[in-house]
């Protein structure tokens, strides 16, 4: 069996917009004005690696997450989704379904996954339950706190399970 997915944004989940978030170099090699960066924790990316899974980029970075997001992680460059210009459809603003959720099922092709947001929500979890072959994550982190040590072990329990 193929190793599971995970998919995971950056805003929220790796770069937490709480006020007290920690801050930590930020590596000469990364080409950002952004100084929300210095809040990525680095330890973070050897807790990623380690999950087993074939990590995947899904976030409004795209590519960017590569150049200036995987080095602060020590992560090799990851595949990235691509999203739609436009919604596929107008009515998921209307059930509260997240704009990145159809793409996430279409790229997971049925593999199991792990999807790691800050956005996610019951609807998204409900649709995923209906419209994907094959086992699903949607874990929900805070994006005051970030992805914490604590979620990476709530996703390596549920992995072991799955």
């Amino acid at each position: 069996m193929r190793r599971p997915l995970l998919f995971l944004d950056v805003d929220g989940p790796l770069i937490p917009f709480g006020g007290s978030a920690r801050e930590y170099p930020v590596s000469s090699g990364v080409e950002s004005s952004n100084p929300l960066l210095a809040r990525v924790n680095p330890a973070l990316g050897p807790r990623l690696l380690a999950l087993g899974c074939h990590l995947v980029w899904a976030t409004t970075w795209m590519d960017e997450a590569n150049e200036c997001v995987s080095p602060l992680l020590g992560l090799p460059a990851l595949p990235v989704v691509t999203w739609p210009d436009f919604p596929e459809d107008g009515h998921d603003a209307r059930t509260g379904l997240h704009w990145k959720t159809r793409g996430i099922v279409v790229r997971a092709a049925g593999l199991p996954f792990v999807w790691i947001d800050d956005e996610t929500t019951d609807v998204d979890r409900t649709w995923v339950a209906h419209h994907h072959s094959g086992p699903a994550l949607l874990h929900t982190v805070s994006p005051g706190d970030g992805l914490t040590n604590d979620d990476v072990d709530t996703i390596a329990n549920w992995l072991e399970a799955n």
